[in-house]
């Protein structure tokens, strides 16, 4: 029997990697393939990413739909071939082949949640639902 239960990813035991196509630009996985694929969900990767001062994730396209929610700082998005300023609490919704780099424009890091989403010609999106349960004293 395949029991359900939460799992918890613990943020300090996540290890920051370098990504190389990049500029300083650090990553750590919070949601990788396998882990989506145990859930049931269909994602690619969610990543937290950090741009250093001067830093920048340089012009690129994805086979895959990209959300990125910046959660510090201010940064700056190549959006559709025009550079435009953003800071934290932005989200940006990107379609698969579409060109795009985000570059720190702040004096400290930024940091954003890249969620990598496959896409698919027959998607039928529903809005969740929750149920509450009484809660054991």
């Amino acid at each position: 029997m395949n029991e359900k239960k939460t799992n918890v990813n613990v943020g300090e035991d996540l290890k920051w990697n370098l990504f190389t196509e990049h500029r300083e630009v650090h990553h750590r996985e919070i949601l990788g393939a396998e882990q989506a694929d145990k859930l049931g969900v269909s994602v690619s990767s969610v990543l937290r990413e950090r741009i250093a001062v001067n830093g920048a994730v340089l012009p690129h396209y994805h086979d895959v739909a990209e959300v990125i929610h910046i959660i510090k700082g201010k940064v700056k998005l190549l959006q559709n071939g025009e550079w435009k300023s953003y800071k934290d609490g932005d989200t940006f919704l990107v379609p698969s082949g579409v060109v795009h780099s985000v570059v720190n424009d702040d004096v400290e890091p930024t940091e954003q949640v890249s969620m990598f989403l496959p896409v698919s010609d027959d998607v039928q999106n529903e809005g969740f639902k929750s149920y509450m349960v009484d809660e054991e004293k």
